[in-house]
């Protein structure tokens, strides 16, 4: 439960693609220009992954260092369906024709849901039934301090029973009333059935029946050594496509071949109950290094039936059009922003200082840097409320800059609450927590000095923090950069404690900020509620506490009103550093692949809409 705003990198990108046998076919063609409509039974599908951003796990229930879009939504979402489909025709809302359950019902004062499931089927001829969802919630209560999305005192700390009622029904009881329409975007949607034939603890284990009452998940020491167990499997990359486990799958995929540097192919799972079923025969992922190299491919007119066009290379729009290439901006709902540690124990006093993070914030030309890095296909974030795509959550607050860029304005505010210029950087001469001394925490001597971490091969990224760099250093702070991909800035930047050797991570930025899925109602539970699993930077304020729980029992005209008063404190406060965020990817899609657009605003792609013509 919470607002989930899943981490991505995938902003306008790019990448090295490692194309050993990518060859495409001729109805897999993207270079194709034909007029024709006749739609093309089979074909193989190209789709260029973001750079240096592979599917690194597979198991549903997924830790804080693995969460990504890429996974969730390019990847597991394919093969092991959440209990209910978000994204409708491009829209941000639900999609109940696409869901394995209907609508959910409320009762007892908002304090009863109960779900009905549609009895679709697995890919071992299992009904993906109510017990499917007790073994979730089984695994979820057993262990979940280990699922990224999980907030203390939030889901599921706050069902206080659920069951199976029939084989297909599904109850919870709520420790008290919330709004319907926020625990179904923001708990129900984290609901993910689970096929009993992963419910043991090893691989020799026997499969136990919906009624045996031995089964492994029954009990909390059972759940966690099952969770253990496909834990360990999902960490096994080289056998994703081997492992038995990973072939049970209620999706409209099935996974047959997957390389550790993160190509993925794909055939349509036979036995898939929706609607509609994939027409192409083949869906490969394809995975690159570099925006460059993905560009080198693209621009070819071969092997990428769906990728990107890198921010730097949009001055070759025309010419890749000529290829056979439709250019459709991808827009997702969500905000981009810089983690900044708060439990560092040397730089952590520091940023727990709201001037200070006044003057970073400064420091960030977010209206220039859409311009000259983004060619405009970008959107400043001045809160974690969406103003993109259009939406009827955001406030004025939200829309308009706090903190206008000045480099001067920042050193003015550093020199004023104890800072001295030393030798280019500003260093602390007058501790204490006085109005005009540096801080609680922050000694004598101690210099504007800081590691920031950012997402490698992706041009647009390393120009943003160059030139944040330069803004720093005309205000006296200095950051020192390093890259790494995707997955490493993730793992970096956890959220930690200060004795742990992890903790000494400082900045980071891994190039996408946050999108609300699985929790798809942008209220602020699971990234800036204390003790947040995915409260990266660990940020802690009792009054925004207060004003994120407001906004899940809130109704009516109180809701919006709620939110406005969280997106506004946050927009002032500066829990992280905002940044501009991207249309998430400048996508090119072969004029011959049909179905691909409109592009879900929750990152979600869906291969088995698409088809090809001749």
């Amino acid at each position: 439960m919470r607002s989930s705003w899943i981490k991505f990198a995938a902003i306008s990108a790019a990448s090295v693609m490692l194309l050993a046998a990518c060859g495409s076919t001729a109805s897999s063609s993207s270079s194709s220009t034909s007029s024709s409509t006749t739609k093309v039974q089979g074909g193989v599908a190209y789709f260029a992954e973001q750079p240096l951003s592979p599917p690194t796990y597979i198991f549903p229930l997924m830790n804080g260092a693995n969460e990504s879009n890429v996974n969730l939504y390019e990847f597991d979402n394919l093969m092991f369906r959440n209990l209910y489909f978000f994204g409708k025709n491009g829209k941000a809302e639900i999609n109940y024709s696409q869901s394995l359950a209907d609508a959910p019902v409320y009762s007892n004062g908002d304090k009863t849901v109960t779900i009905q499931l549609k009895g679709w089927k697995w890919s071992n001829g299992e009904t993906v039934d109510a017990r499917d969802l007790v073994f979730w919630m089984n695994l979820l209560e057993a262990n979940k301090t280990q699922w990224f999305d999980y907030v203390p005192g939030y889901f599921p700390d706050n069902v206080v029973s659920y069951k199976a009622t029939g084989p297909l029904t599904f109850v919870m009881q709520l420790n008290k009333a919330y709004s319907p329409s926020w625990f179904t975007y923001n708990e129900l949607s984290q609901l993910v059935p689970l096929p009993l034939a992963w419910d043991k603890t090893s691989a020799s284990a026997p499969t136990p029946s919906a009624t045996d009452p031995n089964a492994p998940d029954l009990t909390t020491a059972g759940a966690q050594a099952v969770y253990k167990f496909l834990n360990t499997a999902s960490t096994s990359l080289s056998t994703y496509a081997t492992n038995p486990l990973w072939q049970v799958v209620d999706g409209p995929w099935r996974l047959t071949s997957f390389t550790t540097e993160g190509k993925a192919v794909f055939v349509p799972n036979t036995k898939y109950s929706g609607s509609p079923k994939p027409t192409l025969s083949e869906f490969v992922e394809l995975p690159f290094t570099s925006d460059s190299s993905e560009f080198n491919v693209l621009s070819s007119g071969k092997s990428i039936s769906y990728g990107y066009l890198p921010v730097s290379d949009l001055p070759q729009k025309s010419r890749v059009a000529s290829e056979g290439y439709s250019f459709a901006p991808w827009q997702i709902f969500g905000f981009n922003y810089m983690p900044i540690n708060y439990n560092n124990p040397t730089v952590g006093p520091i940023f727990k200082q709201l001037y200070v993070r006044q003057a970073l914030q400064e420091l960030v030309d977010q209206s220039q840097w859409v311009t000259t890095f983004l060619k405009g296909y970008g959107t400043p974030s001045y809160s974690p409320v969406p103003t993109v795509p259009p939406n009827p959550f955001d406030d004025a607050v939200s829309t308009t800059v706090q903190y206008p860029y000045s480099p001067t304005n920042a050193k003015k505010l550093l020199t004023s609450h104890g800072w001295k210029m030393v030798n280019g950087v500003m260093t602390c001469v007058t501790s204490g927590s006085g109005a005009n001394e540096c801080g609680t925490g922050i000694k004598s001597g101690q210099t504007m000095n800081f590691n920031l971490k950012y997402i490698s091969g992706l041009n647009s990224a390393t120009e943003e923090m160059t030139a944040f760099q330069s803004a720093a250093l005309q205000a006296g702070v200095k950051i020192n950069l390093s890259e790494a991909p995707f997955a490493g800035v993730i793992s970096y930047s956890a959220a930690c404690t200060p004795s742990q050797a992890a903790c000494s991570w400082e900045m980071a930025n891994w190039g996408g900020g946050w999108s609300y899925s699985p929790d798809y109602y942008p209220s602020g539970e699971t990234l800036f509620a204390a003790g947040a699993s995915s409260n990266d930077g660990s940020y802690s304020s009792n009054e925004a506490n207060t004003l994120i729980a407001a906004t899940l029992t809130s109704s009516g005209t109180q809701a919006q009103a709620a939110l406005d008063a969280y997106q506004n404190y946050m927009a002032k406060q500066l829990p992280v550093i905002y940044q501009p965020d991207t249309d998430v990817q400048l996508s090119e899609i072969a004029s011959n692949l049909h179905g691909a657009t409109p592009q879900s605003p929750y990152e979600y792609i869906t291969p088995e809409d698409w088809y090809f013509t001749k």
